[in-house]
């Protein structure tokens, strides 16, 4: 029996929050309105005393102007004497600044993490976060789950043969290696890059570990941004005799010339999940094709509010 509770959501992805709303038979709250001279206004309608509440809110561009709306739905929240606060943050906005790679930098996810545990959020839930020990940012709860929840049955019905799962970096053998078990794939392939950490967005496809010669292969990443790094390595696979190149991406950004880089590619799909709200010349694009992750994160929510364990969606 699930008892009482709110979700909530800011201006993010007001779709995505309603299709949960939706999956759970419960109203989704928009506190969220603007000032005449920007500044964000939260007023939350429903009495919230000793109860749950759930808000909804990837922090996807505007990246500051949405974390801003976060930050303010949960402090309402907590001023408003809720029981328990969790931050439902599909996409964590700053996650791949995790690490002081080069000197006088900060860890700007820290920082963010940090924020919200600051203004009184009791839980924070996410969907494939750059790297997983972030979750060790703050003291309290941080649930990832895993957009292959998602992924892996959009792949399966496309009943491909020969499989090999890649990974357009060294970074992503992990994931690599977790959608090849689950697709019992044939093997997988690195491909690797060098990055100029000093360059935003700057990578270059170097060599490749693996055999992909008349396979169907997979790439894995956990975002696609200016589509440089997933380009790359599909064109670099097709020169090294890859017969499909699919890439399956949980989140998709698609800024700059992302979708003309994906055009000119030897990509044949690209599939990514609406962890953050698409463009309709996103979702129209003939080499893109969207899969929900509402089912993932509204089972999450139901699980986390009865007190059922999530592992299974986890592992």
């Amino acid at each position: 029996m699930i008892g009482e509770f709110v979700l909530m959501t800011g201006r993010s992805n007001v779709l995505l929050a309603k299709q949960i709303g939706k999956l759970l038979k419960k109203k989704v709250h928009e506190p969220v309105s603007i000032f005449s001279d920007g500044e964000v206004r939260v007023r939350i309608a429903p009495n919230l005393r000793r109860r749950h509440v759930f808000i909804i809110q990837p922090t996807s561009f505007p990246v500051n102007d949405h974390l801003m709306e976060l930050i303010l739905m949960i402090d309402a929240a907590r001023r408003a004497s809720s029981s328990e606060i969790v931050a439902v943050i599909p996409y964590f906005g700053y996650s791949r600044q995790d690490r002081k790679e080069m000197p006088r930098v900060p860890i700007s996810s820290s920082v963010v993490a940090r924020c919200l545990e600051a203004v009184g959020v009791d839980r924070i839930m996410t969907v494939d976060i750059h790297s997983e020990q972030q979750q060790g940012f703050i003291k309290g709860a941080w649930d990832n789950l895993y957009g292959s929840y998602a992924l892996i049955p959009a792949l399966k019905k496309k009943h491909l043969k020969g499989i090999i799962v890649g990974s357009p970096d060294k970074g992503g053998v992990a994931r690599a290696t977790g959608y090849a078990k689950l697709l019992r794939a044939d093997g997988i392939a690195i491909v690797y890059k060098e990055r100029d950490v000093a360059i935003n967005n700057s990578s270059e496809t170097l060599e490749m570990v693996g055999e992909v010669k008349g396979r169907n292969v997979i790439l894995v990443d956990d975002i696609i941004d200016t589509a440089g790094t997933i380009t790359g390595a599909s064109d670099f696979l097709k020169r090294r005799g890859a017969k499909q190149v699919i890439a399956a991406v949980t989140h998709g950004l698609f800024n700059g010339t992302s979708l003309e880089r994906i055009e000119k590619s030897g990509i044949d799909k690209v599939i990514v999940t609406d962890t953050t709200a698409l463009r309709d010349e996103v979702r129209k694009h003939p080499k893109v094709e969207m899969v929900s992750i509402a089912p993932l994160l509204a089972e999450a929510i139901r699980r986390v509010q009865t007190g059922e364990s999530i592992s299974s969606l986890i592992l």
